[in-house]
C-alpha cells in the first residue's frame, strides 16, 4: 500500500489496479494518527507530507515538488504492537515529545562542518542522535572524535588493504589528522564507510579549528588505538587470529572501546562538565567502554563467525566445546548456553562501575550521551543471556523497548539505576542451577543491586530505626510517586488501545468507502460469500459471475 499526501491536492484518489491511495491530510491535528500509522501499519508507507508534518519523522525533505519519505515495517509489526501497547506508547512519546537538551545552530556552521555531520549520520545514526544533542562546548570535538576513530576503524576492517600498507597507516593516523587536505581512496569499493576517508579533508579542516587541548586528547587516543589495531592486524596476518585468553580479550576491548571511554572522560572534565575526580578513576573510564564492547561482541557472535572472525576468548569457550564452531551445532545447545552465561558474567562485572561513573557527570546532555548506551547494553545483556537465538541470527531489543529505555535514561541517575535493576533481575530470573556459572552470576547480579541500594535506599532509615526500637516489622510503604505513575500508565495504556483500534477502524472505513466510490461491487462480494465462495474463483466461474451481475460496468 502506498499513501500519498500531496501538497495542494484536495481530492482523495484510489487506483484499484495499483492499490495506491492518494489522500491529503493537513495540520498538526493528525500528528498522533501519523505516528500510529508509522508505528503499526505492516506495509511500505510512502508518505508525502505537507510542511507542517514532516518534522515528526526527523526528516529533511525536498520541498521542490512534494514531500516524501519511506518507512518500512514488517507485517508482523502490526500484530506485535497491537499486543504490546506500552511499547507503542513509548515510541510515540519519544518521537513526539522528546525535546533535546541542546540543538545545533545551523546558521553558525560552515559548509565543511555540515558535511562532517552528514557523515556522522551516515556512519552511525544511533550515536549521531545523542552527539548532536550535546552541550555546544563538546558538540564539534566529540563529533570529530567519532569520525576520526571511524576512519581509523575503516582502515583496520578493510581486508583488501595489504598489511605493509595498513600497518603504517594505522600507526601514523593520529598525525594525519593535522594534515591539510589529506584523504584516502585506497579502501576496497565495497567498504561501507569508504566515502568518509575519500572526503576526510573536511574532517581535518574542522579538526584544526577546535581547541588545542581537545586535539591533544583526541590525538593521544588515536595514537594508542592505531598502535593496538596494528598489532592485532599483524597477529592476524601471522596466523594468530582470534582471542586466546581473557587477558587478551580485555586488552582488545580496551584498545577498541576502553580508550574511547578514557578520551571522552578527559574531554568531559576539560570542558568542566564532569567531576574532575573521574579523570583519576581509570578503571571506571575503562569499564564504560568494556561493558559496551563486550556486550556487542556477545550479541554479534553469529555475524562475526560468518565473517570468519572470532572475538570470544578461547579460555572461556574451550571449557564447553573443543572447537568454536561447535557452539553453533544444535546437539551442543546446552554447552553453548553455558558458554553464553560465562561471557555475560564477564561483561556484567563492569555494570556497577558504569553506574558509579555516571554519578560523576554534571551536565544533562553529557549524562544522556553516556547513560543511553549503557542502559541499552544492560538490556541487550538480558536479551542474549542463555538465548540460543544468538547462534542463529543477530538479535536486538525491540524499538519500543529502546524508546522506553531512552525515555528513562534521559532523566536522572536514579531512573538509570531502575533500568539496570529491572534487567539485572531479568538475568537473575533466567539463571538456572544447571548452569556451572549459576552462583557467580547470582553474586554478580546481587553486586549490582547492592550498589544501587547503597546510593538509593529502598527503605526509610527512620522507619528502620523505629522498628529496631519497637521490635515491630517495617511496613513497606510504596512511594506515592511510583503509585501515581503506575496509575497514569494504566490509563495511558487504555487510551492507547482505544487510539490504535480507532485508527485501524477509521482507516478500514476510509479504504472501503473510497473503493465503493471508485465502483467496487460489494453486493457481488457479499452474495458470493453467502454461497461459500471464499476461495478465488476459476476462470469459468469468474465469467459466470460477471455475466450474472454485469450492468455494463464489469
Amino acid at each position: 500500500m502506498q499513501l500519498f499526501y500531496r501538497q495542494g491536492s484536495q481530492i482523495p484518489l484510489f487506483d484499484s489496479r495499483a492499490s495506491t491511495a492518494r489522500v491529503t491530510l493537513r495540520g498538526p491535528a493528525v500528528d498522533l494518527s501519523l505516528s500510529l500509522l508509522r508505528s503499526i501499519l505492516g506495509f511500505r508507507l510512502q508518505i508525502c507530507l505537507t510542511s507542517d508534518l514532516y518534522a515528526l519523522f526527523d526528516f529533511q525533505p525536498d520541498f521542490s515538488n512534494h514531500k516524501r519519505i519511506s518507512y518500512n515495517m514488517g507485517v508482523t509489526d502490526v500484530f506485535y504492537y497491537t499486543l504490546h501497547i506500552r511499547e507503542l506508547k513509548s515510541i510515540i512519546q519519544w518521537k513526539t515529545w522528546h525535546n533535546p537538551v541542546h540543538e545545533r545552530d545551523l546558521k553558525k556552521e560552515t559548509v565543511s562542518l555540515r558535511i562532517c555531520f552528514d557523515f556522522l549520520d551516515k556512519t552511525s545514526r544511533s550515536f549521531s542522535a545523542v552527539i548532536q544533542e550535546l552541550h555546544p562546548e563538546l558538540l564539534v570535538p566529540i563529533a570529530l572524535f567519532y569520525l576520526i576513530l571511524r576512519g581509523l576503524d575503516t582502515i583496520e576492517d578493510d581486508m583488501t588493504i595489504p598489511l605493509e600498507k595498513k600497518e603504517p597507516l594505522l600507526k601514523e593516523f593520529y598525525k594525519i589528522t593535522e594534515k591539510e587536505g589529506w584523504s584516502f581512496s585506497g579502501n576496497g569499493p565495497d567498504e561501507r564507510d569508504r566515502e568518509l576517508l575519500v572526503q576526510f579533508h573536511y574532517v581535518t579542516e574542522e579538526y584544526r579549528k577546535i581547541k588545542p587541548v581537545y586535539r591533544e586528547i583526541i590525538n593521544d587516543v588515536a595514537e594508542q588505538m592505531g598502535n593496538g589495531m596494528a598489532e592485532y592486524c599483524r597477529r592476524s596476518a601471522e596466523g594468530r587470529s582470534g582471542v586466546e585468553s581473557v587477558k587478551d580479550y580485555d586488552m582488545y576491548c580496551y584498545y577498541v572501546a576502553g580508550l574511547v571511554g578514557n578520551g571522552l572522560t578527559r574531554l568531559f572534565v576539560e570542558s568542566g562538565l564532569a567531576n574532575p575526580a573521574l579523570k583519576e578513576r581509570k578503571q571506571l573510564q575503562t569499564s564504560m567502554g568494556l561493558f559496551l564492547q563486550k556486550t556487542n561482541i556477545i550479541r554479534d557472535v553469529k555475524e562475526d563467525w560468518d565473517d570468519k572472525r572470532r572475538f570470544w576468548p578461547r579460555e572461556i569457550w574451550s571449557k564447553y566445546v573443543d572447537d568454536f564452531g561447535d557452539l553453533f551445532k544444535p546437539e551442543k545447545k546446552e554447552e553453548a548456553l553455558n558458554c553464553i552465561s560465562e561471557m555475560v558474567l564477564n561483561s556484567l562485572n563492569h555494570a556497577d562501575e558504569c553506574l558509579f561513573y555516571l554519578a560523576g557527570l554534571r551536565e544533562q546532555s553529557v549524562f544522556n550521551f553516556a547513560a543511553i548506551p549503557q542502559a541499552m547494553a544492560i538490556a541487550t545483556l538480558a536479551l542474549v543471556f542463555r538465548n540460543p537465538q544468538i547462534y542463529k541470527k543477530n538479535i536486538k531489543i525491540t524499538k519500543g523497548e529502546a524508546c522506553q529505555i531512552m525515555l528513562d535514561s534521559t532523566q536522572n541517575l536514579q531512573k538509570v539505576c531502575e533500568v539496570f535493576r529491572k534487567f539485572v533481575r531479568q538475568i537473575h530470573r533466567k539463571n538456572t542451577p544447571k548452569d556451572p556459572n549459576f552462583l557467580k552470576i547470582s553474586v554478580a547480579c546481587g553486586k549490582v543491586e547492592q550498589f544501587i541500594e547503597s546510593i538509593f535506599p529502598s527503605q526509610d532509615p527512620e522507619a528502620l530505626q523505629r522498628a529496631a526500637e519497637t521490635g515491630m516489622p517495617v511496613a513497606k510503604k510504596e512511594d506515592p510517586r511510583v503509585v501515581r505513575e503506575r496509575e497514569e500508565a494504566k490509563w495511558d495504556t487504555i487510551y492507547m488501545m482505544i487510539a490504535v483500534m480507532g485508527t485501524i477502524t477509521v482507516i478500514t472505513i476510509i479504504m472501503l468507502g473510497v473503493a465503493w466510490m471508485m465502483g467496487a461491487r460489494w453486493d457481488v462480494a457479499f452474495n458470493e460469500l453467502r454461497k461459500g465462495g471464499v476461495n478465488r474463483p476459476g476462470r469459468d466461474s469468474a465469467r459466470t459471475i460477471v455475466q450474472k451481475y454485469d450492468r455494463g460496468e464489469l
